[in-house]
C-alpha cells in the first residue's frame, strides 16, 4: 500500500509494493519531483528522490575556483618525472599500433 502523509513528507511504500511499481516510482520521482521512503517491516530501508542536476559552472566560475585552490608542492612536477622514467616504456602494441 502506498500512503502519503502530506505533500511536504516522502510516500511512504512497503518493499514489496516498490518492487512491484519500481517503474512508477521511478517515473513519479523523475517528472513530477516525487519523493518516497521505502520500507521493509514497517522500518525504514532507503530514500527515493530525484536525481539533482548536476552543477554548472561559468567559465569565469571555474578560473575563480582554479584560481582558489593550493599550488602543488615546487618538488611535485620532478616527483612525476622520476616516476614517469621509473615505469619503463610500454610493450609494442601486437596490432602495430
Amino acid at each position: 500500500m502506498i500512503e502519503s502523509d502530506s505533500m511536504r513528507k516522502p510516500t511512504r511504500v512497503s518493499a514489496t509494493v516498490a518492487a512491484r511499481t519500481f517503474s512508477d516510482l521511478l517515473s513519479r520521482a523523475h517528472y513530477r519531483g516525487e519523493e518516497f521512503l521505502v520500507e521493509r517491516g514497517g522500518e525504514p530501508v532507503c530514500l527515493l528522490t530525484p536525481a539533482q542536476p548536476a552543477a554548472r559552472l561559468t567559465l569565469g566560475e571555474l578560473a575563480s575556483l582554479l584560481r582558489e585552490i593550493p599550488r602543488p608542492d615546487p618538488d611535485y612536477a620532478s616527483d612525476v618525472r622520476r616516476a614517469v622514467r621509473r615505469q619503463g616504456r610500454l610493450p609494442r602494441s601486437p596490432w602495430g599500433r
